[in-house]
């Protein structure tokens, strides 16, 4: 495709998932302890396709790759920082909450306004990428909400590979069930991607990509524009972590073969 793909990855920070996350009730509704203190990464499902989208405009000549986020202002810069060194991109940041606590249909439409508001975007070329899930808004639902506000249906919500065919026709291969794959062949863009795995590891850090970056998303963040997130109508009878459930039982001279006869009764069980 000679003229290129216009890629909008849509993804923003987490919690750190190393960290300890405790669940308190805050003014607002549920929060998490010391929120705004705990480290904050890219998205892993949003840092698959964003590695995805890099990946393939840098084998289409033409091509470019937004990154849209929304997030606290100032820790969006903080992540920025840590990944600006991975991969070309041109950010879009809107200040606001990025909390797991809100409502994914408020966030689908704050994030397809702002893709709306890209300049320059040819909706006609665009690609529109995510993660199928989220470590923070774990609805699974936001990109298919966000392709139907922008009027894209063709829409691919499991993805792992998405291949680039002679003719220009492009090939998404989707997860189902039972470990099998859905494959299927899309004439061209306007298209939704909601990525599981991909294929491609985390680029390393490069400090050339990362001055080139910097240069534009410093003043992306700074005419960054605050958007609520009220999730009105939305409540939350209880918020905790999952209770883990282990049980333990110390047997002696007990033979290799008892043990695997037990462990796949555990497992049919």
């Amino acid at each position: 495709m000679s003229s290129g793909y216009h890629i909008v990855v849509c993804g923003s920070l987490v919690p750190d998932p190393l960290q300890v996350l405790e669940p308190v009730e805050g003014p607002d509704g549920p929060a998490l302890e010391n929120e705004m203190m705990i480290p904050a990464v890219l998205d892993p499902w949003a840092a698959h396709a964003l590695y995805e989208a890099a990946h393939l405009a840098a084998r289409t000549e033409g091509s470019r790759v937004w990154l849209v986020s929304i997030g606290p202002r100032a820790r969006l810069q903080q992540l920025m920082m840590s990944i600006a060194q991975k991969v070309p991109f041109e950010l879009v940041a809107a200040d606001g909450p990025a909390s797991g606590f809100t409502d994914a249909r408020e966030t689908a439409a704050a994030l397809a306004d702002l893709i709306e508001s890209i300049d320059g975007l040819d909706r006609s070329r665009a690609l529109i990428f995510g993660g199928r899930s989220s470590a923070s808004r774990d609805a699974g639902v936001t990109m298919g909400m966000v392709g139907e506000r922008l009027g894209v249906t063709d829409q691919f919500l499991a993805v792992d590979k998405l291949t680039v065919e002679d003719d220009g026709r492009l090939q998404i291969m989707e997860r189902i069930e039972g470990g099998r794959y859905l494959v299927s062949v899309c004439q061209g863009p306007p298209l939704v991607c909601a990525w599981s795995t991909g294929e491609l590891p985390e680029p390393p850090n490069n400090p050339q990509v990362g001055m080139q970056n910097m240069r534009t998303i410093m003043p992306a963040l700074q005419k960054a524009k605050p958007v609520q997130l009220d999730a009105e109508g939305l409540s939350y009878v209880t918020v905790e972590i999952p209770k883990g459930k282990r049980d333990t039982r110390i047997e002696r001279n007990m033979g290799a073969e008892d043990i695997a006869r037990e462990i796949v009764e555990w497992v049919r069980g």
